[in-house]
């Protein structure tokens, strides 16, 4: 087939999977070069041009951060503030050339006290004239006075540079520009110090700075004479020395090193390394290129242009060759665009209300709303949630009337579907009781429609299991799991006492009204049960002991009865295994091993309690179901998950994540779950979602789980001046007159403090109609601080 297996039934009953209308087609069928003949076009998702799927397809998506949708999204840039220098930093600047200036004017004067007392302390008395500070008297001292200016004038440079703000001020104009701006600003400041030390060179009528004439008589000094200079060699290799020493400043600041490694090694790769290959777009099959198969991608490319593939398709064949299915080519020319259709032949829904990226698998809800203390990669991003954030399952809370189920509920039931005609999702949604179904029928494979006569499926209450312990654990999971009075494990042995005699006498499990009469000890039921075990010893013992706890103090047969009453209404009649051909029985099994959209309606009214039972059942029979393998992702949408949190099914939650499964629990107030489950619920969610309108006590719950953070407050505080001088006191008497304000001076506090991330204040007051405050977890672990979302953007 063309499925190669991986859309055929494995274990399942009472036919729960639809099968396409039509048979495959054979697989001798001759391959065509543009499209399979008698395939209908496929249907897009809305009245436009073939080339929007292309170009959706040629879409760039970029990575981003957990909970951003990718689809068209453009990172932002580094902000680039206008970068000022502080006003202390420029006065750090000027005081010190100003004083510097200052030094070297009275140096070159003589005007310094003592100036020379250190030339005459380490040089020779023959050098210099009796009776004077510093005349020279030979060659030895004119040259000693040079390189003693040189000295001074190398040490008030240091100084300069070092208590002065200089350092700062290069970074700020030349360190933090990009290359080769950096690199030519550091050269032209190269250029500027060597006109100063070699004016002669550049044509400038200045006095040149002491680097040269120093060096010069220091050789002199040290050699005894001025043969040295005679040689042309000698002179030039000093002046390229003395240029080195100016310029490698420079050179550090700019990076000449660095740039000049990456130019070079750039030239030596050559052009056709250098310029990068132009990626060939999705629209185009790259990956099929790539690996040789030129005649399907040909195929597709044409599909795709002439549309009769939409972004189901692109996405479900696209799978198909991720999966390594064998004979993909021979698939895809004989079905095109169709191929490894869903099990329904449904290539798309009839309808779409939200935007979806299916080829990230994401659905967008929203937008990030930019706030001081939202990450800059968040600002106006779209808000998307997909099956790596489901993983971690969802809980959203908010009161009716805030948006839960129109813009999160149906939005995600949307696309849970879309990603199952791609073969990638299961999913099962339960509709809340009195707010209608959660999207058309025809967006579905099965609806079960709990207390409807017309309903064509029946809801298997115990999953399609042959196992009694595990359908007992089912069972009692949905009917006594909210009691505190009644033990799980007792509840457990109790059914499982009833469910393993009768189904090893009837080979099968009994139906909920005979279930209920058996718990309540009718003696005719035990008596024919017991009359149908007489042969299998075990079991006899297994039903004697049922028998014998019957009636007992502590015994949960009573109360499992009493709520199967609530089960066995007239309403109920046909359901529950009791409408015999009328219905076909739904496992929900069949999620576990194929991509099916499932939705279950619950009754209209009158029936809450069995409502919330029916809810409970639906959760229990999904963490169990999604135990077994499988390659794709298993969902189940709660629309009202009132009741259904017990202590069992939270315990089930953190499980999910490693089972390639979630669960979306939807919430009008934490109070329908009781108060001992509120932080292991928290817990074992990965997503939380904060409706506008919830009240302080709900928002409690979220600001404890999302804890809070370090953030940096700054606090002035103003004090009066009190002056103690007659003269500063009038001037303030004056100030106060002319104002009307005292003196004051401004006390600045900058510190980190502790703070929520929302209060419970702010959550029930501060978040807008519309909006919704949400908070990720992936299933690989990275994180989305809680964030406020336009839920209308």
């Amino acid at each position: 087939m063309d499925s190669d297996g991986t859309q055929d039934a494995r274990g399942t009953h009472a036919n729960p999977v639809p099968r396409p209308a039509g048979p495959p087609r054979p697989p001798s069928a001759p391959p065509r070069p543009d499209r399979a003949p008698g395939l209908p076009p496929a249907v897009m998702p809305s009245p436009r041009a073939a080339s929007t799927v292309a170009d959706w397809l040629d879409e760039e998506r970029p990575a981003a951060r957990t909970g951003i949708w990718r689809l068209g999204y453009r990172p932002p840039s580094a902000p680039r503030t206008a970068e000022r220098l502080a006003p202390v930093t420029v006065v750090g600047m000027l005081v010190p050339l100003v004083i510097a200036l200052v030094l070297w004017s009275l140096w070159r004067r003589g005007g310094l006290p003592y100036q020379f007392t250190l030339l005459r302390l380490f040089t020779p008395d023959d050098w210099w004239w009796g009776g004077t500070i510093a005349s020279p008297k030979s060659m030895e001292g004119a040259e000693a006075r040079v390189v003693y200016d040189g000295v001074f004038f190398a040490v008030l440079v240091y100084a300069m540079g070092r208590l002065g703000s200089w350092p700062h001020a290069v970074r700020h104009f030349v360190a933090r520009r990009p290359q080769p701006a950096r690199a030519l600003v550091a050269l032209l400041g190269a250029l500027a110090a060597l006109a100063f030390v070699f004016p002669g060179a550049f044509g400038v009528g200045w006095d040149a700075l002491p680097v040269v004439d120093p060096l010069f008589s220091l050789i002199v000094l040290v050699s005894g004479s001025y043969e040295l200079f005679a040689s042309p060699l000698f002179t030039n290799a000093l002046y390229a020395v003395i240029t080195a020493l100016v310029v490698w400043p420079f050179a550090r600041v700019g990076g000449w090193l660095p740039y000049g490694r990456q130019l070079l090694a750039a030239r030596r790769a050559g052009p056709e390394q250098v310029r990068p290959a132009l990626a060939r777009p999705l629209s185009q099959w790259p990956g099929l290129r790539d690996a040789g198969q030129d005649e399907a991608a040909d195929l597709l490319t044409a599909e795709l242009a002439a549309g009769r593939m939409n972004d189901v398709d692109c996405v479900r064949v696209r799978r198909a060759w991720t999966a390594g299915l064998t004979e993909f080519r021979d698939t895809v020319l004989r079905r095109g665009g169709a191929a490894w259709a869903h099990p329904s032949g449904a290539r798309d829904l009839p309808r779409r209300g939200a935007r979806h990226d299916l080829l990230t698998g994401q659905v967008r809800v929203g937008r990030w709303v930019a706030a001081e203390r939202t990450p800059v990669a968040y600002h106006d991003a779209g808000a998307a949630l997909g099956p790596d954030v489901l993983g971690t399952s969802l809980l959203a809370v908010g009161p009716s009337g805030s948006g839960k189920t129109r813009t999160l509920i149906e939005p995600l039931t949307e696309a849970l579907a879309l990603q199952a005609l791609t073969g990638a999702c299961a999913v099962v949604a339960v509709s809340s009781p009195g707010s209608g179904p959660l999207g058309s029928d025809s967006a579905f494979d099965v609806i079960v429609r709990i207390g409807d006569p017309s309903s064509v499926h029946d809801l298997d209450p115990y999953a399609g299991s042959d196992d009694p312990d595990e359908a007992a654990a089912v069972l009692a999971e949905a009917l006594v799991g909210d009691l505190d009075t009644v033990s799980a494990q007792g509840a457990t042995t109790a059914l499982a006492q009833l469910l393993g005699p009768y189904r090893s006498a009837y080979g099968r499990f009994p139906a909920l009204p005979g279930l209920r009469e058996l718990l309540e000890g009718e003696p005719a039921a035990l008596a024919a049960l017991r009359e149908a075990v007489a042969g299998d010893e075990v079991m006899r013992r297994e039903l004697e002991a049922r028998v014998r706890q019957t009636g007992t103090p502590g015994d949960a047969g009573r109360a499992l009865a009493d709520r199967l009453a609530l089960l066995s209404r007239p309403v109920f009649a046909e359901f529950f295994g009791g409408g015999g051909e009328a219905h076909r029985a739904f496992s929900l099994r069949a999620v576990a091993h194929h991509p099916l959209r499932v939705r279950v309606d619950l009754p209209e009214r009158g029936h809450e309690e069995a409502s919330r039972l029916i809810t409970r059942l639906v959760l229990a029979q999904f963490h169990t179901v999604v135990r077994e393998r499988r390659e794709h992702f298993a969902c189940l949408v709660l629309d009202d998950a009132t009741g259904a949190v017990t202590d069992g099914s939270v315990r089930r939650l953190q499980r999910l994540r490693s089972q390639n499964a979630g669960v979306v629990l939807a919430l009008r107030t934490i109070g329908d779950v009781p108060e001992a489950l509120h932080g292991p619920l928290y817990g074992a969610v990965g997503c939380r979602m904060a409706f506008s309108g919830i009240t302080t006590w709900d928002g409690s719950r979220f600001a404890q789980t999302w804890g809070t953070e370090w953030v940096e407050t700054t606090e002035v505080a103003k004090h009066t001046v009190f002056a103690d001088q007659p003269m500063t006191r009038a001037i303030h008497a004056l100030r106060k007159l002319v104002t009307g304000k005292a003196v004051t001076t401004d006390a600045v506090t900058v510190r980190e403090v502790e703070r929520e991330r929302w209060s419970a204040s702010r959550l029930a007051h501060e978040v807008p109609a519309g909006h919704a405050v949400l908070s990720l977890t992936s299933t690989a672990g990275e994180h989305a601080p809680p964030l406020l979302v336009d839920l209308r953007g």
